[in-house]
């Protein structure tokens, strides 16, 4: 029982050896565009019926593509394989990620290529006059709006206290009665009344 279980256990320890034995290099590239860029893979012990694969991820961790050739991906042993290697041709933004060297199904660490896109100082000013540019349109406008809008608000306020507004001087005789009323107060009709028994004019 004992042999058996040293033997399940040395089993385990060799499959996870020839699983660390894939290697790739280098482990990570930071360059610009239009470079050509080499990832190595490299297998301790070549195998008649070993094939190499490329997958690609976006980042570490993340799902596994298959890395198609074209005219600038290109590769290299990809039968009978020690060493074998990935070869980009002029590097794109696009190229950036992470790529894996598969031999008969098993993966190697991984090597994480970044492509950093040209400084051009020249634009980068113009972006930050341009942005500056904005950020006082911005401030002159909204100083605008909230000019008018308190120019409005006092406009309004003037029209409402002048509905409201108090006579400058009240009538003299408002609320006065006829008999508190001065003798000269009032003018005498009494000689423009019409005699009794007089006939008007019109009849």
């Amino acid at each position: 029982m004992r042999w058996t279980l040293a033997g399940c256990f040395g089993f385990v320890l060799i499959s996870i050896s020839v699983a660390l034995q894939i290697s790739q290099k280098p482990r990570f590239y930071g360059l610009r565009p239009r470079k050509n860029v080499p990832i190595y893979c490299q297998v301790s012990h070549q195998h008649l019926k070993s094939t190499v694969e490329w997958h690609k991820a976006d980042k570490y961790g993340a799902v596994k593509n298959k890395v198609v050739y074209n005219e600038r991906i290109r590769f290299g042993h990809q039968l009978m394989i020690q060493n074998a290697f990935l070869y980009f041709n002029d590097l794109k933004v696009e190229d950036r990620g992470v790529y894996y060297c598969s031999v008969n199904g098993t993966f190697g660490p991984g090597t994480e290529v970044q492509v950093v896109r040209p400084y051009d100082p020249v634009k980068a000013l113009y972006r930050s006059q341009m942005k500056d540019g904005l950020i006082v349109l911005q401030g002159l406008l909204l100083g605008v709006c909230i000019g008018a809008y308190l120019l409005r608000r006092q406009n309004l306020m003037k029209d409402n206290d002048s509905l409201y507004e108090e006579p400058e001087t009240d009538h003299i005789y408002e609320g006065l009665a006829i008999e508190a009323c001065g003798g000269g107060l009032y003018e005498d009709l009494t000689a423009y009344a019409r005699a009794e028994g007089a006939e008007a004019p019109w009849e």
